[in-house]
């Protein structure tokens, strides 16, 4: 479903985007809930075509894995924003946002 960049639906995914302090993240499903709905994707997408000048970065997926092929952008922002990290023991592993530790609600 391809949205309107000038939809309330979009208007109000960026403004809790927008909202999301430094250090701290929101679930695509995070945020869906807490405009009353379930449509994560649909969250994806907005933040997809429309979402390059919020911190998308403080969006990420459920299991606390950064935007798909984003990940190396978003850890910068997540080193500079001190956001609680789970780093695998190898070093090659791909790292994830400890959502325990920086899951916003609003």
């Amino acid at each position: 479903m391809r949205q309107s960049p000038n939809s309330a639906f979009v208007a109000a995914v960026l403004d809790i985007v927008d909202a999301i302090p430094s250090g701290r993240v929101m679930t695509y499903g995070d945020v869906a809930a807490t405009l009353g709905s379930r449509a994560a994707r649909v969250v994806g997408q907005v933040m997809a075509q429309f979402g390059a000048d919020a911190p998308w970065w403080r969006v990420i997926r459920a299991g606390g894995h950064p935007p798909i092929g984003h990940e190396a952008r978003a850890l910068e922002h997540y080193r500079a924003e001190q956001t609680p990290l789970v780093t695998p023991a190898q070093p090659e592993g791909a790292y994830r946002v400890d959502l325990g530790r920086a899951r916003w609600r609003p």
